[in-house]
């Protein structure tokens, strides 16, 4: 029995079964055998890789199109340079490469990067440590607590690993998945039906049984964001798996790269559910573009030139991997399709390159 696994059946045996939410919270950030506090968990030698991972090109093209929204919005000095759950740091690194011929952009831009896990601030410094970057860079909490300027924020699968509601309909009403205990084992249950205000919408497009996601700290975090930029101005570059609208059940769990019952061994896997884009829309109070395929997205920022002039010094088996990559981003098998892109703007203003209004 692990750690967390004993001290979840106690905590359930002392207050009775906890919603998936508090369970994921647990499982992810727990202090001491939390997920995200214990491990890297990034790379071939973890238990999955992110876009950054894959090639250089994927920040590169990032960093190009947030430096665009900066010069369309009249270059503001200072402004916020921001990555919530910036994993190793590779994406920002790749963002400072990619900008530092942008003139005065490094000078205005002040770092700060939104991360609980003391493993993964150690990583994120020793990968930044080298940037072109004219500031040290600053950690938070939270996204609360974020300086009052500028922002320029790119969020990628940042959304999806934050903890999740599940619910299913019963009538009028909504029966909440728990986590509860059948003697030294975890267990799914559903609560008594109850009365759901936020989810009164819901009860248009769905049916007797659905069940149905949604994300109180996603909602925060976009209400939050959106409302910094309506009122100073800046970006909000949002990439992750999802869709619209959140139906069905997509909460899994990954460990060394396979997936994984999310009840078994808790704290040792990765638990992310799919973004409902829809939602993130409706709580901010700023412009928001339509949602893109990410293979898309990067089609339109040039990713396809980007790799063919890279291909270039390239032989063997460096140059078979980095046409892998390319694929892996963009094509509609692979990440291409499953990922979407979605940007929050100022209202009246441009929206960033790559995405429509």
């Amino acid at each position: 029995m692990t750690a967390l696994l004993g001290h979840l059946l106690r905590r359930i045996s002392a207050q009775g079964p906890m919603p998936l939410s508090e369970y994921m919270a647990t499982c992810l950030m727990h202090p001491e055998h939390g997920y995200y506090a214990t491990r890297d968990p990034l790379g071939a030698a973890g238990d999955f890789t992110t876009a950054p991972e894959i090639s250089q090109m994927f920040g590169e093209l990032i960093g190009l199109s947030l430096a665009q929204s900066w010069l369309d919005q009249g270059a503001p000095d200072p402004f916020c340079l921001t990555e919530p759950g910036p994993g190793r740091g590779t994406l920002m690194a790749d963002i400072l490469r990619a900008t530092r011929g942008v003139p005065g952009f490094h000078e205005a831009a002040q770092i700060h990067l939104v991360e609980t896990s003391p493993t993964l601030r150690k990583a994120q410094g020793e990968t930044l440590k080298t940037a072109p970057a004219t500031r040290p860079v600053i950690w938070h909490d939270s996204v609360d607590d974020l300086p009052d300027m500028p922002l320029f924020l790119i969020a990628n699968e940042f959304f999806d690993a934050l903890p999740i509601r599940q619910v299913r309909r019963t009538g009028d009403m909504w029966r909440e998945c728990c986590v509860g205990a059948e003697g030294d084992r975890l267990c799914f249950g559903l609560s008594e039906p109850a009365p759901l205000p936020q989810l009164a919408h819901r009860l248009v497009d769905t049916r007797e049984g659905d069940l149905v996601e949604f994300c109180p700290a996603a909602t925060a975090i976009a209400t939050s964001v959106g409302s910094r930029i309506r009122a100073r101005g800046g970006v909000a570059l949002i990439i992750d798996y999802g869709d619209w609208r959140a139906l069905g059940d997509t909460l899994q769990a990954v460990q060394d790269h396979q997936p994984t019952d999310p009840l078994i061994n808790p704290g040792q896997a990765d638990l992310t559910a799919h973004v409902d884009f829809e939602a993130l829309t409706l709580a901010t109070p700023c412009t928001f573009t339509r949602l893109t395929p990410q293979g898309v997205f990067l089609e339109r920022l040039g990713i396809t030139d980007r790799a063919r002039a890279l291909a270039e010094n390239l032989t063997g088996a460096a140059l078979e991997n980095h046409i892998a990559a390319h694929r892996r981003l963009t094509h509609p098998q692979e990440m291409g399709t499953l990922f979407k892109v979605i940007a929050f703007y100022p209202d009246g203003g441009t929206p960033p390159p790559g995405l429509d209004p």
